[in-house]
């Protein structure tokens, strides 16, 4: 037996070394891939040669996206897709507060390339992507071998593939310029598509450049357009479907600024229609926005999430609930707090149904999300896509293309489920006088409505060159030493009155990248040739 599905590196061989597929012992006997614990492996020859496991072996790679490993080790701390990966994005922007030493580095801009976290999303995304690439090599010989058929091939393929264009993203997020810094012509990443699990490839893989940007994102929408049309209709919230294979192209082509190409794919979902609601699995907003959270597994809203259980989760330095909870009166470790620049944000009502997902910390000190619950079993799915996202991507859209009627219809879909008839932030059917900027309250709408989801570092990204709307890098942030212990800042002042603390980084800044980890340029010359400046 041997971990094949482990991305590490043996220095004194100077190879990046990955392996394949992990699966649990006992396997017949496991019933989903959330009870796997990823200890005992299975080697890759056995797993693709038996039908019975091969499903099984998918179900490892949706589990490294879940728990991921931590300095080398088993122990799961939510990398690449849970808490801690979610709280990187987080913790770039400013919508949120930093609380203890977890994720400062994260938070003031103070990574290197051996900073743990930064590292962690490197080395975990990476790994996902080996695994989707093994599992995609294994499953073609097992069709050419009749061990599966071919359709299911396809099925299982496409599922690998929506994974690899997933982590591949999140790569681009971090560590490349965005999509409109020179229309996609900076440097990207290496978009692998071959398994490191043998010598020669794993010197292909060495000698692979990182291309352009452009280069990663055409990348990716040929993955989500080959599983669009292969993965079939399940709407498994914790699995790939052709719902989420079309819902992550409209986040993707927002980012390349392609608004003809996000309302196309989005129309496919009913973005189009005057009472929005998809024809692919059903998709529509709940009519309580905290249905969504009190009912991660099942309900209409989520397309994809990644699924964790009390047998596979991040453990207590990487649960949702702990990272994001309160310590009194909830059970969770109080990381990371709403930042009052959110809280008290004007085009946030005091009346909008979102605040129920927010928690007083006993004493009055600072506000929490509760949209992350079980902190017995750690069980919460963390959020991937969701409607609401794929209704705000059109209206963005809409609204830049000139089609401010269905732009407005979107944004208010979203707004006023949240904001009831009668309330103060309700909005009527017709676009207000007081609403002078459309895609201003859109994209504010977006920070509310995904506070601690992990999209607001994606938003800045994106926007970081658009001189109306972007931030022009990374945002001032409020230092928490400066904050009144009471937690009086909270309801008495406004942003952006608020002292912030943490200076704004410009875009020009090398910290607005983060650099290659150190393991990885000491043991790949390509990379180590094109390490982002300033690292």
């Amino acid at each position: 037996m041997r971990n094949m599905f482990k991305y590490q590196y043996k220095r004194n061989a100077g190879l990046v070394l990955a392996a394949g597929l992990m699966a649990a012992a006992g396997l017949a006997s496991c019933k989903k891939y959330t009870e796997l614990k990823p200890k005992n492996q299975v080697d890759e020859k056995v797993v693709f040669t038996d039908s019975s496991n091969i499903e099984l072996a998918l179900n490892g790679v949706y589990n490294t996206a879940t728990v991921g490993s931590y300095n080398d080790s088993y122990s799961g701390r939510g990398y690449p897709f849970g808490a801690a990966a979610i709280e990187q994005d987080e913790m770039r922007g400013e919508d949120m507060v930093n609380l203890a030493t977890f994720y400062e580095i994260t938070y003031k801009s103070t990574y290197g390339t051996t900073t743990a976290n930064n590292v962690a999303m490197w080395v975990n995304l990476y790994s996902v992507i080996n695994q989707a690439n093994v599992f995609i090599e294994g499953i073609q010989d097992a069709a050419k071998n009749n061990v599966i058929s071919g359709p299911k091939e396809l099925q299982l393929e496409s599922e690998a593939r929506f994974l690899r264009a997933l982590s591949a993203h999140e790569l681009v997020l971090h560590f490349c310029r965005p999509y409109a810094d020179g229309n996609g012509s900076q440097a990207g990443v290496p978009y692998r598509t071959v398994a490191t699990n043998t010598v020669q490839k794993v010197q292909q893989n060495l000698t692979m450049p990182r291309g352009t940007v452009a280069d990663d994102y055409k990348a990716m929408l040929a993955d989500l357009d080959f599983a669009e049309q292969n993965i079939g209709t399940g709407n498994a919230i914790s699995k790939a479907n052709k719902g989420a294979a079309i819902a992550l192209k409209t986040r993707i082509k927002l980012h390349m600024g392609d608004y003809a190409g996000v309302i196309a794919e989005a129309t496919k979902l009913g973005a189009n229609l005057a009472t929005p609601g998809s024809p692919v699995n059903g998709y529509k907003l709940e009519a309580d926005p905290t249905t969504v959270f009190g009912s991660y597994s099942k309900n209409t809203e989520s397309i994809f999430s990644i699924a964790n259980s009390v047998n596979a989760n991040g453990d207590v330095n990487g649960a949702l609930a702990q990272m994001f909870g309160s310590s009194a009166p909830a059970a969770g470790r109080g990381l990371v707090a709403i930042s009052p620049n959110l809280y008290n944000a004007a085009y946030w009502p005091t009346t909008d149904a979102r605040r129920n997902l927010l928690l007083r910390q006993s004493g009055k000190q600072y506000i929490f999300t509760t949209k992350y619950t079980d902190y017995a079993n750690k069980g919460d799915w963390a959020p991937i896509i969701r409607y609401a996202e794929v209704l705000l991507n059109a209206a963005e859209a809409y609204n830049r293309t000139g089609n401010a009627v269905q732009a407005y219809l979107l944004y208010k879909t979203v707004h006023n489920r949240s904001n009831k008839v009668g309330t103060i932030g309700n909005l009527p059917d017709l676009i207000p006088g007081t609403i002078t900027d459309l895609t201003l309250a859109i994209l504010n709408e977006r920070r509310v409505e995904f506070v601690a989801e992990g999209r607001r570092w994606p938003d800045i990204h994106r926007l970081a060159l658009d001189a109306k709307y972007g931030t022009g890098g990374i945002p001032a942030k409020v230092d928490p030493a400066i904050l009144k212990s009471s937690g009086a800042d909270y309801d008495t002042l406004k942003a952006p009155i608020i002292p912030t603390g943490i200076a704004a980084i410009p875009y020009s800044d090398y910290r607005f990248l983060w650099p290659f980890p150190a393991t990885e340029t000491a043991s790949n010359p390509t990379l180590k040739a094109s390490q982002n400046p300033g690292y």
